[in-house]
């Protein structure tokens, strides 16, 4: 999307949602009725993790070491984003 949102797929709910700037994708999952562990949403703490199964996201937690930001299977949905315009996760 050429406006910045973000097209989330929750393949386990089979909701797709729309997550504008300036949300998170932890906002815009619960928002959507889905119960999403957390606990800093500062992405420091890692208990927002989830699987991506499609996708690239866009990391801006502590969390993750490089070689698990470069391989894209997880990510911390409180702070991260997306570098593709759609992303698949298994939620």
């Amino acid at each position: 999307m050429t406006d910045g949102s973000i097209i989330v797929e929750l393949a386990r709910s089979g909701l797709t949602l729309t997550v504008p700037p300036g949300e998170s994708i932890l906002d815009a999952v619960r928002a959507a009725g889905i119960a999403a562990t957390s606990n800093c949403e500062q992405g420091t703490c890692g208990a927002c993790e989830v699987t991506v199964l499609a996708g690239v996201p866009d990391h801006f937690d502590a969390v993750l070491s490089p070689k698990d930001r470069a391989a894209g299977k997880t990510m911390m949905i409180c702070c991260s984003g997306a570098l593709s315009e759609r992303l698949v996760l298994d939620l």
